[in-house]
């Protein structure tokens, strides 16, 4: 399938995890990728090798979405290959604490990844995206999480972060459509990824008692979604949100 072919996607936070394989998943949809890292260069250079490997195009760039000169950096290289078509927020953090012991740096910062980085990144894209009038379209697709949806202990600031993000979705949403230009999100649940191999080790028992199906989930599971939302089969989708957790908060 080849559905993405001749579009260019951008995807932050994409040397690792969820945001490595929706990479190399837009990639098999036949788009030309930028691998948007911050720090860790030798693991984005290894998707893209793969990809390429796989007959794709894709480029590691780096920029860290918590600046404005790094979401500048990122939204410029996927506009020297022509796009971007498809922007893919995913980069996020977390710095997790009891919000009577969470310092305000430490909302702050996830804030500023989180939500401040998202909210650049897609005003940036959109410039082009909306001059663009692309006949078929463009999207934004932004990785939010269950954590804005039902709240976890010691996350009120990812919670917040992500809720936020959530919230712009639909705003932009609304704003963009006349421009042909769809934004949606998928928030994942527990997904087998360094982020979450650094939770407690009782919460991801807990989390597991409460997924009906009773694995956590792995980032292959998450990407198809954002490739549907990013191509053809979601032309008439914009504004939603598709939560991928195993049934966790069915």
């Amino acid at each position: 399938m080849s559905e993405l072919a001749g579009r260019v996607a951008l995807v932050t936070g994409a040397s690792r995890g969820i945001g490595a394989e929706i990479a190399r998943e837009l990639a098999r949809g036949g788009a030309r990728v930028v691998v948007g890292f911050r720090s860790q260069r030798e693991a984005a250079e290894a998707v893209v090798a793969e990809i390429a490997a796989a007959g794709g195009e894709a480029w590691a760039v780096q920029g860290d979405v918590a600046t404005a000169p790094g979401c500048r950096a990122l939204v410029d290289a996927a506009l020297a290959q022509g796009g971007p078509h498809v922007l893919v927020n995913n980069a996020g953090i977390t710095d997790d604490r009891l919000t009577l012991q969470m310092t305000d740096e430490q909302f702050t910062r996830v804030l500023d990844t989180n939500t401040t980085g998202t909210f650049r990144m897609s005003r940036m894209a959109l410039e082009h995206m909306f001059r663009s009038r692309d006949p078929l379209g463009s999207a934004i697709v932004n990785v939010v999480s269950v954590s804005g949806l039902k709240g976890n202990r010691g996350q009120a600031n990812y919670a917040a972060s992500k809720a936020a993000v959530l919230a712009m979705t639909r705003v932009m949403a609304q704003e963009m459509g006349r421009r042909k230009v769809r934004v949606n999100a998928v928030a994942p649940g527990f997904v087998e990824t360094d982020m979450v191999a650094d939770v407690d080790p009782r919460v991801t028992e807990e989390a597991l008692r409460m997924i009906p199906l009773r694995r956590l989930g792995h980032p292959t599971d998450v990407a198809p979604a954002v490739r549907f939302l990013a191509g053809p089969g979601a032309a008439w989708i914009t504004g939603q949100c598709l939560v991928i957790d195993g049934g966790m908060t069915a």
